[in-house]
């Protein structure tokens, strides 16, 4: 068994766009005036053909998002007022699993570079929500027990005495449930409220060693970071009530350099 992932790409006029396809690559349907721009990555599951080698042809995933699902979004943003993103989830799957033969194991629809709600074919009347954030800190890593030498050759120029400093990005991965109307009462504007009051002002503009209570003991790594994050972050998320939870965090610390917890 494995699993073939497609993203497809797609913009949301509000007139059909006629001509021929000059770039699939940005999206198709394409651009036109003031459009909504999204992408949608569809994972699905199965054995490989043992002469085609395909478990599932693209172009097909492709037929399927473009002729089932962009009509299904057309029409739900020409009628406002328009419902949470995760709320359409399931009628979209369902969509691509009977076009695709029921081999649609997951969708993740990118509304934003930093936002996207998630589906999984496993999860009952659940959605992920994920939303990126972004706060400037400085740290030192500093090892009190080890000595002076010990701490430089470990940590390098990241021992500098003065500290140093990113711009870090954090993303909370939220499960959020689908009530017996199918609506999602945890919305996006809970989640970056909660992560701005609890995770973005605690940590924002400051020497983590020194500003920061959690890490007066605690060595600021990226992976003490995000432990930290995800500590401050779950009991809020969970204290909003509608039945979210916090499933995870990711912090990156440099584009190169990143921490899941738990992970």
């Amino acid at each position: 068994m494995l699993t073939l992932s497609r993203t497809v790409r797609f913009a949301i006029n509000d007139q059909p766009v006629a001509g021929a396809v000059a770039n699939s690559f940005a999206g198709h349907p394409a651009m036109r005036g003031l459009g909504r721009h999204y992408e949608l990555d569809v994972v699905c599951r199965g054995e490989a053909d043992p002469v085609t080698g395909y478990s599932v042809d693209i172009k097909d995933v492709d037929r399927a998002v473009r002729t089932r699902v962009v009509d299904l979004i057309t029409g739900v943003c020409a009628a406002p007022p328009t419902p949470e993103p995760g709320e359409l989830l399931p009628a979209i799957h369902q969509e691509l699993d009977e076009a695709l033969g029921g081999r649609v194991a997951r969708l993740r629809w990118r509304l934003t570079p930093t936002y996207s709600v998630e589906l999984e074919r496993d999860m009952e009347n659940r959605v992920l929500l994920r939303q990126r954030f972004e706060f400037a800190a400085s740290h030192r890593l500093h090892v009190d027990t080890l000595t002076d030498e010990e701490n430089h050759r470990l940590f390098g120029k990241c021992n500098n005495p003065h500290g140093h400093g990113h711009n870090y990005q954090v993303e909370p991965v939220v499960s959020v449930p689908l009530d017996a109307e199918g609506r999602q009462r945890f919305a996006l504007a809970d989640l970056e409220r909660i992560t701005d009051e609890t995770v973005v002002r605690h940590l924002d503009h400051k020497h983590l060693n020194i500003d920061v209570p959690e890490f007066k003991a605690l060595n600021p790594s990226v992976e003490h970071i995000a432990r930290v994050v995800y500590e401050r972050l779950a009991p809020a998320v969970s204290s909003a009530g509608d039945g979210a939870t916090l499933q995870s965090v990711t912090v990156w610390e440099t584009e190169k350099t990143s921490c899941t917890y738990p992970g």
